[in-house]
This record gives structure tokens, C-alpha cells and sequence, in this order.
């Protein structure tokens, strides 16, 4: 190991939660790399004092590229992973062509398990280390209009509780973060997946697109009610990191726990009327 600090890789690091984090951790004492997917913010985040590279989860080179440099530069050693980066699709679930659910699955899921499987072989050999993704509340609580999202969170969380279970015998540690409405850019940076792939004008919902979808995605409202800043996820990704048994999942925001509660004590049907009229 060539530096005393702890190392950690964090991705979507250009804004919102991973920048944030990256940040914040740095302050903490820990080493991080804070990758991001554009040559440009990679700049910006060195400009900024931290460590960068690109990896761009859909690239499978890119990925084994970045890790490479981030095992140079510690010595083989990785302390922590936090998988953060991942963006949407808006869209009736009827509407989204193969190509979309091909395209976001790469970066939202597949991207992100490529790269553990990358660190996993490191902390076996060093003897520990924490993984940490970030979900959603849509990884449990689906939302009209999000379907794709929606589904790489649900999977991201089965193939998560899975690996978590399979590591239970090493000293290895698998955690969920779960946020709802996070201060981020998702939403602007979800305009040009939604523009690429949705033909909403030849939508059978090409009206309810218009009175719900458009007004939403376009038009800047501000905050939404129950919205905290992404140090939120900060506060429960250093537990998850520091604490000497992390919980399997954080929920972070109100929404969160409240769809907590209500997958435990409501019906499906029930559950659904609730989310039809959010």
C-alpha cells in the first residue's frame, strides 16, 4: 500500500451524490478517486483537488482501464467501491424500445457489477473491504413513467441482497444506499435519453404524456417537497463505510421510509392506488 489513508473508488462523480461524496470523503481522511464518464469533468474534478479517471460503466474497457489506474496508483489496494452513477429514461414502459433497455442496463447495472467483479478479487486478497450501491426507492417501489429506471434498480437490488448473502463467510461487506428526491441533476440529464428514444407523439399516451409527463421533465418547479441536498447520502455512506457491521440497506428522505412502511403493510392493489395518484 503506498498511501496510509483508506482507498476508495466512487463513480458518477461529475455532480449530485457522487460529487458530494467525493468530496466529503476526502475531508474525512479517505483517499478517493472520484471517476466520471467525460473527459471534461474528469478535468473539472482534478481542477477541484481530487483524484479522477473516466470510466464509462457501457464500456467494458473503460471500466477494467479505470480500475487499472486506480490499482497503480494504491499499490493493489481498495478499501471501498462506491457504485453511484447511473441515469433515465423517462417514458411509458409500452414506449421504450430494446435498444433503450439495452443501452440503460449497461450503464445502471451491468457497468456496475463488471466493476465489482474487478474489486472483489482485490479485497479478497488484502482481506476486507465494503462495497456500497446506490439504489433508489425505486428499487422497491415502483413509479409510473420510470419503468426503465425502475428496472435496473430492482435488479440492482436482487443481484446486491444476493452478493451479500454469497459473502457473508468473507470479511467482505455488501451494503444498499436507498434515496428518494436527492438535490441532482437526473432529471436535466435524463432530456436527451427521453429525446433519443421516446416517440411520444406516436404514443397510444401521447395526451397523458403532454398534461403529465412533458410539464414535468421540461419545466423546472424547484425543489420537490421532501428533497434533501446529496449529503444526505453522504451521512449513510460513511456509516456504511465505518461502522463495524453496516446495515444491509440505508433509506435516505421520507419517501423512502414512507414506501417502506407501505410495502409492509399494504396490499399490491392498495399500493398501487397510492402510486397512481403521486
Amino acid at each position: 500500500m503506498t498511501d496510509s489513508k483508506p482507498t476508495i473508488l466512487i463513480t458518477g462523480c461529475s455532480s449530485g451524490i457522487g460529487h458530494d461524496a467525493a468530496h466529503r470523503l476526502t475531508r474525512e481522511g479517505w483517499r478517493v478517486f472520484a471517476a466520471c464518464r467525460k473527459p471534461h469533468d474528469r478535468d473539472r474534478l482534478i481542477a477541484e483537488g481530487l483524484e479522477s479517471v473516466v470510466l464509462d460503466y457501457a464500456d467494458a474497457a473503460s471500466v477494467a482501464d479505470a480500475f487499472a489506474q486506480v490499482m497503480q496508483a494504491t499499490g493493489h489496494r481498495l478499501d471501498a467501491l462506491f457504485n453511484n452513477g447511473a441515469f433515465a429514461i423517462p417514458g411509458a414502459v409500452e414506449d421504450l424500445p430494446r435498444p433503450a433497455l439495452r443501452e440503460i442496463f449497461e450503464c445502471n447495472l451491468f457497468g456496475q457489477f463488471d466493476l465489482i467483479r474487478h474489486a472483489l478479487p482485490v479485497m479478497r486478497r488484502q482481506g476486507g473491504g465494503r462495497i456500497v450501491n446506490c439504489s433508489s426507492v425505486l428499487g422497491f417501489s415502483a413509479l409510473p413513467w420510470r419503468g426503465a429506471y425502475n428496472a435496473t434498480k430492482f435488479a440492482m437490488e436482487g443481484l446486491t441482497d444476493t452478493l451479500r448473502l454469497e459473502l457473508r463467510d468473507t470479511p467482505i461487506r455488501v451494503t444498499l444506499i436507498e434515496p428518494g428526491p436527492i438535490t441532482s441533476r437526473i432529471r436535466e440529464n435524463s432530456i436527451p435519453h427521453f429525446e433519443k428514444w421516446i416517440d411520444w407523439r406516436g404514443s397510444a399516451r401521447a395526451a397523458q404524456y403532454q398534461s403529465t409527463l412533458l410539464p414535468r421533465l421540461y419545466k423546472n418547479t424547484g425543489p420537490d417537497r421532501y428533497e434533501l441536498p446529496a449529503s444526505a447520502v453522504s451521512d449513510k455512506l460513511i456509516h456504511a463505510l465505518t461502522a463495524k457491521t453496516p446495515r444491509p440497506r440505508y433509506y435516505v428522505t421520507t419517501p423512502t421510509h414512507i414506501a417502506g412502511m407501505l410495502n409492509r403493510l399494504l396490499p399490491t392493489r392498495a399500493r398501487d392506488w397510492v402510486a397512481g395518484r403521486l
